[in-house]
């Protein structure tokens, strides 16, 4: 005979599993951008969501589980939201201006109340070693890397000039989105996008190459800046 434990776990992987498994963690991945992915617990869970921990259990064995889960599917919906339309941009310094913007789209996304769950993770657990904290550290990492492959892919195009440190600008731009998340959430600047905005255009007019145009008010990103004014 199957034991409670086993049959738990069966059930977790229907269909209807997964489905209350994706339901839990877009609860608690909302949740930790307001109270801190320490603060994602499965008791907390089981109480919002009136559930039994023995039912939770079913789905994550642990907190830390959990909680890598719920970042898990915070960069799936990263990639999804910033990257993949991003890369369908043409390469080089518009794709990078498409990063930057989704980006910060993403990081005011109405789903994410407390921001970029990983931006707000790097301050919460800094100091804090273990499994959770090595799993933000890598999709930081990752985002960086992709940052700076952008980068020389706009050396490669003629759009930044040659020998740019595109390691360091990649840096740069994060620089600029950790400023940005202080103004807007802490410090509620309402001119907070505009100055991060500024910041961008200034790093890439230093990295562009000089024969290079200007690509800072394109047509399609005149367009965009216009119609994010209206909604705001």
């Amino acid at each position: 005979m199957a034991t409670t434990a086993t049959t738990a776990r069966g059930a977790a992987r229907t269909p209807k599993g997964e489905r209350t498994r994706e339901a839990i963690l877009g609860h608690a991945l909302a949740l930790a951008t307001r109270i801190g992915v320490e603060g994602v617990t499965i008791g907390r869970l089981a109480e919002d969501l009136k559930m039994s921990k023995s039912g939770l259990f079913a789905h994550f064995k642990s907190k830390e589980a959990l909680q890598i889960e719920m970042l898990r599917m915070a960069g799936r919906r990263m990639v999804e939201t910033v990257v993949k339309p991003a890369l369908a941009t043409p390469r080089g310094e518009p794709r990078l201006r498409a990063l930057f913007d989704h980006w910060l789209a993403w990081e005011q996304s109405p789903s994410l109340p407390g921001g970029c769950p990983f931006m707000a993770a790097s301050f919460e657990l800094d100091d804090r070693p273990g499994p959770v904290r090595d799993f933000v550290v890598q999709n930081l990492r990752d985002w960086i890397d992709t940052l700076a492959g952008a980068a020389r892919i706009a050396v490669q195009e003629g759009h930044f000039r040659a020998g740019l440190d595109c390691d360091q600008f990649a840096q740069d731009c994060q620089g600029i989105g950790l400023g940005f998340v202080h103004a807007s959430r802490l410090m509620r600047d309402p001119q907070a996008r505009a100055r991060a905005q500024r910041a961008f255009d200034a790093l890439v007019r230093d990295a562009r190459a000089s024969s290079a145009p200007d690509r800072s008010a394109t047509p399609e990103r005149s367009t965009a800046s216009a119609a994010r004014g209206r909604r705001s």
